[in-house]
């Protein structure tokens, strides 16, 4: 049985970053003519109604209500929504404007990252080996600022920094994952929702209430991967998940490069082959821990 639920947890795991390094990259690439914006919007309102419904499902409102009624928890899930949502928008931005290959630095980076940020703020242990890679991070950063200031994947930066410190506010509050993401989205969607009445009163909007459209989905294609993911990390563990997780940055990588055929300088090389050799030396701590 013990088998049975790893082997469930490492396939939902990997369907799950799959989705994000692949299905969402397609979608959201697809759904670029209405313009990061109005996506971004669009993000923001419909994750807000497929989470509203999956609470109805699966009865969840009690743990709903306990936690809004934690002062504390609720502050620091107003901070936590703030990041989700500069995640969201630069990623979206970056998939809109041909950057795929920045993003995807970022999320090789961000469990890295991750990994110092926890010796900071939770003052976890971090071994000669991760210490390595977080040398070699900052080292492939360093160089792209000497080397050329033009070729520093700053989308990719404010993709890792928003999501690494999202998780780190996130293990401070310790909430179920879909109820805090839905309050998250409750503090984002009054912005959202004024800013799509802005848009549609100007007639700016792609989105038509008369026949339904593909804005529509980016609701599901937040939520679901997320659940998949979440799911496979209660039944196999970090340690496995965190490895499987590097299937996400990979296919962003390969699309952005052999797909949709973006342009990948020698300074990024040089930067991304000091990545590579980073995440290389931090799963393979990852596998000797577990």
């Amino acid at each position: 049985m013990k088998n049975q639920n790893f082997n469930k947890g490492i396939t939902l795991t990997a369907l799950g970053s799959f989705w994000w390094g692949v299905i969402g990259v397609i979608y959201f690439k697809y759904v670029a003519f209405a313009g990061s914006i109005e996506v971004v919007i669009h993000r923001c309102i419909w994750t807000s109604v497929v989470l509203i419904l999956s609470t109805f499902y699966f009865s969840k409102w009690d743990i709903f209500l306990k936690i809004i009624t934690n002062k504390n928890k609720l502050i620091w899930l107003f901070f936590s929504s703030l990041l989700i949502f500069i995640n969201w928008a630069t990623w979206i931005y970056a998939i809109g404007t041909n950057r795929i290959i920045d993003a995807s630095f970022g999320y090789f980076v961000m469990p890295i990252l991750s990994v110092f940020l926890g010796y900071i703020f939770y003052n976890e242990k971090i071994n000669k080996k991760r210490s390595l890679s977080i040398l070699l991070v900052l080292i492939s950063i360093i160089l792209l600022l000497i080397i050329s200031f033009d070729s520093i994947p700053w989308v990719g930066i404010i993709v890792a920094l928003s999501w690494g410190f999202y998780n780190l506010l996130r293990k401070k509050i310790n909430v179920d994952t879909d109820i805090g993401l839905l309050i998250e989205s409750l503090f984002i969607l009054p912005f959202a929702l004024f800013s799509f009445y802005i848009i549609f009163q100007n007639n700016l909007n792609d989105f038509n209430f008369n026949s339904p459209s593909l804005l529509m989905l980016a609701g599901p294609m937040t939520v679901i991967p997320l659940f998949l993911y979440v799911r496979g990390v209660e039944l196999c563990g970090l340690g496995p998940t965190g490895m499987i997780f590097y299937i996400t940055p990979t296919f962003q990588f390969l699309l952005g490069f052999f797909y949709y055929n973006e342009e990948f300088s020698l300074e990024k090389s040089i930067s991304f082959i000091l990545i590579w050799i980073a995440v290389i030396i931090y799963l393979k701590d990852l596998y000797e821990d577990f």
